[in-house]
C-alpha cells in the first residue's frame, strides 16, 4: 500500500477545483494519503484568500486524510536538495511519517526532486504519481 504525503498546494488544488484528477487520490482503496498540520494550514490560508467558498471542501477532504499534528524534527537532507526553510517541513514530515511518496506541485521549490528518492520517500507530481500507477497495474496484467 502506498503511504501518499500531500503538499499544501496539492490540497488547495483538490479543494479550489473541484473536478480536477486530483480527486481521484481520495477514492484510491490502496494508497493511504497523509499531509500535515503545517500543510493543511497553509492550504486553508491561501483558499480563504483566493477562493473562501472553497474552505468547506477542504474541510472534507482533509476529514479523510491522516492530518499528522506534530513537528517532525529536522532532516538531514543530502547537499544537492536546496529546499526552502519553508519547504523542509513537508519533507521531513513525509520521511518521518513512513511515507513512500510526496506529491507536490510546487515546481520551483521541489523540481529537482522530482523522480528522485530521498530518505525512503519518492518525490513526485501527482500525474508521475498517476502514470507510474497506470504502469503498475499494466505491469501486473501482463502478468497474469
Amino acid at each position: 500500500m502506498d503511504r501518499v504525503f500531500l503538499d499544501a498546494n496539492v490540497l488547495f488544488s483538490a479543494a479550489y477545483l473541484p473536478d480536477s484528477r486530483l480527486r481521484e487520490l481520495w477514492s484510491l482503496a490502496d494508497a493511504e494519503l497523509l499531509t500535515s498540520a503545517f500543510a493543511l494550514g497553509e492550504a486553508r490560508r491561501n483558499l480563504l484568500i483566493h477562493a473562501p467558498s472553497a474552505a468547506s471542501l477542504l474541510d472534507e477532504l482533509s476529514a479523510q486524510v491522516v492530518v499528522l499534528s506534530e513537528a517532525a524534527p529536522p532532516l538531514t537532507v543530502p547537499g544537492d536538495v536546496g529546499l526552502p526553510g519553508k519547504d523542509e517541513p513537508i519533507l521531513a514530515a513525509a520521511v518521518v511519517s513512513g511515507c513512500t511518496h510526496l506529491l507536490t506541485g510546487d515546481t520551483r521549490h521541489f523540481g529537482s526532486l522530482y523522480g528522485r528518492m530521498i530518505h525512503g520517500v519518492l518525490v513526485l507530481t501527482p500525474a508521475q504519481y498517476f502514470a507510474r500507477r497506470r504502469g503498475r497495474r499494466s505491469v501486473r496484467r501482463r502478468h497474469r
